[in-house]
């Protein structure tokens, strides 16, 4: 039976995580001249990237931590980690290292690949979106449970594609400022969702803690 409490707040989660809204300045400066029809077309590109690399990370994601002798529960600590580490970031309503280096940015300017590098990977299908996708994954269990997790990822993908759409009159109804609010707001609910990644991980890598 489909648990639709829980596919929603994965994903919450991972809109969160994703935060379309805050790449927004990003995405505009990185297509700064473009016309309106390829900003269309990278919008669907990278939509479509991030759904691609979440629902591979969903069915194939155990199978990589198997591969390096990682055990869920040292996942779930270290994607915690790490989660709490953008939404700290997210807070102070900055990008995170995790999420895109200046390097990568840089590469942004010169328009190469910019749908893929760095807009949809690291920038949006980062290291966090992945590791929540990995730890969702192995608590739904099986198959079906897996194929249930494609549809929160789908929604989110598509909020993903409607923000870059429209990220032109988003930029300029919200501002700097309104923008700084949203990120922050999702910072917040990605560190409560942080905190109980490691917790959970913590009490199987110890279960005397829980006691």
């Amino acid at each position: 039976m489909i648990d639709w409490n829980y596919l929603f707040k994965i994903g919450i989660a991972l809109f969160a995580i994703v935060n379309a809204i805050g790449s927004v300045p990003v995405f505009i400066s990185a297509t700064d001249g473009w016309p309106d029809a390829a900003r269309a077309h990278v919008a669907r590109t990278i939509a479509l990237t991030v759904f691609t690399v979440l629902t591979l990370s969903v069915f194939i994601g155990d199978r990589l931590l198997d591969f390096f002798g990682i055990s869920v529960a040292s996942f779930q600590v270290g994607g915690g980690i790490l989660l709490l580490l953008i939404a700290i970031s997210m807070m102070h309503a900055k990008q995170s290292g995790a999420r895109q280096t200046e390097e990568e940015a840089q590469a942004a300017a010169e328009r190469e690949a910019v749908a893929i590098v760095p807009l949809s990977i690291p920038l949006l299908a980062g290291p966090g979106a992945i590791s929540s996708m990995i730890i969702a994954a192995e608590r739904s269990g099986g198959f079906w449970g897996h194929l249930s997790l494609v549809a929160p990822i789908a929604v989110v993908c598509f909020l993903v594609w409607l923000i870059l759409l429209l990220s032109a009159p988003i930029a300029h109804r919200l501002g700097t400022i309104g923008i700084n609010v949203v990120t922050r707001l999702m910072g917040l609910i990605l560190a409560a969702m942080a905190v109980e990644f490691m917790a959970r991980g913590l009490g199987s890598l110890f279960p005397g803690l829980l006691s």
